[in-house]
Order: C-alpha cells, then sequence, then structure tokens
C-alpha cells in the first residue's frame, strides 16, 4: 500500500515509500506533509522542498514519548486541511507511528463520540495495516483521558505519567528515582473547585496526624487469584497513595545532608535512596512506622499489583469519612508541629 485517505477527511497516510509516488500525491493535492520518524537534513531538504513540512523525531518504541508532539502535530494537519490542501501522515511503514497521530487527531474532533479503539477502526477501514504499539494506544488513551487539550505538558496527568517513567526507568537499573524527578502531589496547584461530598480523611492511629485525605488516594484494581491458597476476596492491607512532602525523609533520608554540602548533586550516587523501606509518622514526637514504599511496587493483600508502591497500613492508622469540606478548605496535608511555620491565628490546640 502507498497511502490511503481516511475517511470523512483530506488526510492521507502511508510509509515512507509513499513519497515517491509523485502522481498519487498531486491527485490528492497533498500541500502538508507530516513525517513521524527519523530522517537526515539532506533527506528533508530535498524531499519535501515542495510541501509544507513538519517533522517529529520518534522511534517505534513503546517508551518513546510521542504523547508531547500531539499538539503541534494536530495544529499542523489543521492548518493544511484548513488551506484547502491534501495532509499526508507518514512514518516508516504507515502503521503505527503515523497511525497514532491520526488517532490523536481524530480524538481531537471529537473527543466525546470517539475513543482510541473507535478511531483506531475507522482508520482502519481504509488502512487494515495500521496498528499503533502498545505504548502508544497508552499514550492515546491516556490523551483521551486528559479531554484531548491543546497544550499537553502542563496538564497533571501529563506530569504524573511523566514521573512515573522517571520511576520506572530508574528501578529498571536498580536504583530508587532522584528526588528532583518526584512528583509531590500536595505541592501541586489545587483545582479551581473542591470537592464538597464525602471525603476520607487517613490519620496516624498513634498520634491523631493527618497522614492524607481522599484526593491522594491512588486506587487499584484487584487481581484474580487463581491459586488455592490465596483468597481473591481479601481486603486490602493498605491504602496506597501518591508521594506526599511528609514522605521525603522516608524516601529520600540522605537528600537534606547532600545539599548542605556544597557542589553537591542529590542522585548522583547510586546509594542516594533506598529502594524500599518504611514509611514514618511525620510527627516528631511519635515516629511510629505507618507503612511502607517500594519504587518496584509490590503486591497488595487483594492480589492487585501497585506501581509504584507507597502504602499506609490500615492496621496503623485510622480513616475516617468526613461529611464535606468547607468551600475554601484545602485538602493538602499540612505538616505536623515543628515541621511548619507559626500560625499567627492558630491557638495551638489541637495540632496532635
Amino acid at each position: 500500500m502507498a497511502m490511503n485517505q481516511i475517511k470523512g477527511h483530506n488526510i492521507y497516510i502511508g510509509g515512507i515509500f509513499s513519497l515517491k509516488n509523485k502522481a498519487a500525491l498531486a491527485r490528492a493535492d497533498i500541500s502538508h506533509v507530516l513525517s513521524v520518524l527519523r530522517l537526515s537534513q539532506t533527506e528533508q531538504l530535498e524531499t519535501f522542498a515542495p510541501y509544507q513540512h513538519l517533522s517529529i523525531d520518534v522511534d517505534d518504541v513503546e517508551d518513546d514519548n510521542l504523547l508531547e508532539h500531539f499538539p503541534s502535530a494536530i495544529k499542523f494537519i489543521q492548518s493544511g486541511l484548513d488551506g484547502g490542501g491534501g495532509v499526508l501522515v507518514h512514518c516508516a511503514m504507515g502503521k503505527s507511528r503515523s497511525a497514532t497521530i491520526c488517532i490523536a487527531y481524530l480524538l481531537h474532533r471529537q473527543p466525546g463520540a470517539l475513543t482510541p479503539e473507535s478511531a483506531l477502526a475507522l482508520i482502519r477501514e481504509s488502512r487494515p495495516l495500521c496498528e499503533p504499539n502498545p505504548g502508544f494506544m497508552q499514550q492515546l488513551e491516556l490523551y483521551h483521558k486528559m479531554g484531548c487539550p491543546d497544550d499537553v505538558t502542563d496538564h497533571p496527568m501529563y506530569k504524573r505519567w511523566l514521573y512515573q517513567r522517571d520511576v520506572e526507568e530508574s528501578v529498571a537499573c536498580g536504583r530508587a528515582p532522584e528526588l528532583k524527578s518526584v512528583r509531590f502531589e500536595d505541592e501541586q496547584p489545587l483545582p479551581s473547585q473542591t470537592a464538597t461530598g464525602p471525603t476520607l480523611e487517613i490519620r496516624c492511629r498513634k498520634c491523631r496526624t493527618k497522614l492524607a485525605t481522599s484526593p491522594f488516594i491512588i486506587p487499584h484494581e484487584e487481581e484474580k487469584q487463581n491459586t488455592a491458597k490465596s483468597s481473591a476476596t481479601a481486603e486490602c492491607g493498605h491504602v496506597f497513595l501518591h508521594p506526599l512532602t511528609w514522605m521525603r525523609p522516608s524516601l529520600f533520608p540522605t537528600a537534606d545532608e547532600a545539599e548542605d554540602i556544597p557542589g553537591a548533586t542529590y542522585g548522583a550516587h547510586p546509594d542516594d535512596a533506598p529502594l524500599s523501606g518504611r514509611l514514618t509518622c511525620p510527627n516528631a514526637v511519635c515516629g511510629s512506622n505507618v507503612g511502607k514504599f517500594a519504587w518496584q511496587g509490590l503486591r497488595c493483600s487483594c492480589g492487585g499489583w501497585v506501581v509504584p508502591a507507597i502504602g499506609l497500613t490500615k492496621a496503623r492508622v485510622d480513616i475516617a469519612k468526613q461529611v464535606s469540606l468547607a468551600p475554601r478548605a484545602n485538602p493538602a496535608i499540612r505538616l505536623p508541629p515543628g515541621m511548619r511555620a507559626p500560625d499567627a491565628n492558630s491557638s495551638g490546640r489541637g495540632n496532635l
């Protein structure tokens, strides 16, 4: 197959050899060419001189970040269509990378009507061989969940995805992630509207220090157990959380020491932070063990696998449902006494 038109759109998808069929390009009135592969400078100057051209340098591998290029690719495609010409989106074979970009465009145009799977099915009506690799399909799923925004790099879901990728890469090398790459959720901007429905509040059972609230809890799917020794109905023994600032001394015990050394770069040595360990209550007077973490992941008692795993042990915390939050309430976690600046409006009572 040289190139095929996507049904209902003046967009064509093909491989690198489709550029050699000048007659077909002329019949399709191609004015814009989007290349989703690595090209040499010489190739770009010679082959694409007659066209408006955009090149996205990615390989067809699952861990390449194609998601960050969706907005620029969509804008380029739309500019070609608005100009009245045809747009060719190509990669090496017209199978994975080019199909991913075309799916992203279709999702952006109809985010409520299409899913990555249905958009792929639409493209396959004219080009059956299209099949984005699993990593690209996951990126399309994330883009769809984000609402197909015009800017992805500042979206919280995208930043969390980058953080998880950094963790996976570090763990693959047998190391904990660097402090600078960890996303502490309670340091991020709050949503414009605070939830007013029921919310969970988790406190240390020993000293009553608040540890987490609903926005920072990570739900995980229960995994079915087929072995006779395991129970599929076992209750989760932990509540898994996103990283929070009070966890920093447990996750990165030597970080502060490194910062005190002139010229020191934390994360430069493989032993800077442990891959796994305990979480201790941030109240210095208490300091009890409230959970554990494992950057490489761990299996919950319910059977579900969580990566990375930062969990509070249910037997060591109290979980209560709060009826509502005040309209201006901030669900972020406040540090215990001794770890935060004094509040001029507080009497100091009820901190523990």
